[in-house]
């Protein structure tokens, strides 16, 4: 008796229907406001050409040095780009310095672009060192300036969709330098054509690179001279990173125990696809703690989330709800909702940069405590910046920082009350604080 494969269909009663059509015209309509602010964002003016070395420099100006490996195709032309958005057939390397201006200069969280290249350390993000080098040179630079840090930790940076090499670097030497934590940053850039309509392309060449960022984290692991190692990866990076460790534990059933801190932020990763992935990485517990930094007013993933059919992002989840709280907690994933913090970007994509999460990311990786540690909560973090801030912002903006982190974090839920008392006192000026502490 043959099977009959209509019959196995389960069809949508009329009423379902009529929610999924509802459904789809609300999606093109958040599409097409998504759309609009990503395409302003992205015909302005964006950098290129910033990659040109300089040896001018100013007072009170920092340096920060990364080594940089990518799946990018090299071009010389136009000066000053190095690597383009085609694919190449392995990986190469890079030693590229910028030169961050002083911060009385510059707004922290924020890359300070010059108008046109090389540009003024004083006020600008400028290039003072941009090498191409092969394996045996990445290791050796690697290896010597690993050796003058106690800590030996290497932070390595996957970005995100719509990324071009010199935003790839230029990002990334803002957050290092403003997480203010002893690491070597370890940038890993693959072949995004930094175009907000070439998505699927990005999107398969983030399937293309997981076999190289894996190949760069094994290095790593194996290398006598890294101590410990954290992973920060943004937007489609996400997904680069996360196949990449899921093919590490299944290759050596198991994480390196080298990698201490796995930081997810704004993944572009549909919800289906992570419950398979996060499986093979935390599959015991000797796993490397998760942290993922959520926003549900992300617009780049609303969009990215009608494109897939409107399958939800995790980046974009609420982490309250259900299956995602359930899924979470069984997985062990700590999770920061980072909602209702402010930012400056008009997709709010890029909330993890901005002054006051890289600076709570920084004081974790600082510490070299777990980003879920119960003793200091990621959201305490939060709530003790917030806490300075709340003499200029108010204390209700202050407290709405550490507030929905509260919800979500266990250890923030159980300090919210003294951090509430604390804030509030900070607002109005009271000179003492709870639970015994003094206000700034």
């Amino acid at each position: 008796m043959g099977v009959d494969l209509e019959g196995l269909v389960a069809q949508p009663p009329a009423s379902r229907r009529v929610n999924r059509i509802a459904a789809a015209l609300a999606r093109l309509s958040l599409a097409a406001a998504c759309a609009g602010a990503l395409l302003v964002a992205g015909c302005a003016s964006r950098p290129l050409g910033d990659l040109i070395a300089t040896s001018a420099s100013a007072p009170g100006a920092e340096t920060v040095d990364m080594i940089v490996a990518t799946t990018r195709a090299p071009v010389t032309e136009p000066p000053g780009v190095m690597f383009g958005g085609d694919r190449a057939i392995g990986l190469a390397f890079a030693d590229i310095a910028v030169s961050i201006p002083p911060d009385s200069a510059r707004k922290i969280g924020e890359v300070q672009w010059p108008a046109s290249p090389p540009g003024d350390p004083a006020h600008d993000f400028v290039t003072v060192r941009a090498d191409r080098i092969d394996l045996k040179e990445a290791r050796a630079r690697l290896d010597e300036r690993l050796a003058h840090m106690p800590g030996r930790h290497v932070l390595v940076f996957v970005h995100g969709y719509n990324t071009r090499f010199e935003e790839a670097v230029y990002r990334f030497a803002q957050v290092a330098h403003d997480t203010r934590a002893d690491v070597l940053p370890v940038l890993f850039t693959w072949p995004s054509r930094g175009r907000p309509l070439e998505y699927f392309y990005d999107r398969e060449s983030a399937s293309y690179s997981r076999d190289a960022l894996e190949a760069v984290l094994q290095g790593l692991a194996k290398d006598p001279r890294v101590g410990k190692i954290s992973i920060l990866a943004h937007s489609m990076g996400n997904f680069i990173a996360v196949e990449a460790l899921r093919q590490m534990a299944i290759r050596n059933r198991a994480i390196s125990p080298k990698i201490k801190d796995i930081m997810l932020a704004a993944p572009d990763i549909d919800v289906d696809v992570f419950r398979r992935q996060i499986a093979e990485i935390e599959a015991n517990a000797k796993s490397p703690p998760v942290t993922l930094l959520v926003s549900q007013d992300d617009r780049a993933l609303g969009l990215s989330q009608w494109v897939a059919g409107d399958e939800p992002r995790l980046g974009a989840i609420d982490p309250r709800r259900e299956p995602y709280r359930g899924l979470l907690e069984k997985s062990h994933v700590q999770v920061v909702d980072l909602t209702q913090v402010a930012s400056d970007d008009p997709a709010n994509h890029s909330k993890f940069a901005s002054d006051d999460v890289v600076r709570a990311i920084g004081a974790r990786l600082a510490t070299g405590q777990k980003l879920n540690d119960a003793k200091s909560s990621f959201g305490e973090t939060i709530g003790s910046i917030a806490i300075g801030a709340a003499k200029t912002a108010g204390a209700t903006a202050a407290l709405a920082i550490s507030t929905p982190i509260a919800i979500v974090d266990p250890a923030t839920r159980e300090t919210l009350p003294d951090q509430a008392a604390e804030i509030v006192n900070s607002a109005s000026g009271s000179p003492q604080s709870s639970a015994g502490s003094t206000a700034p």
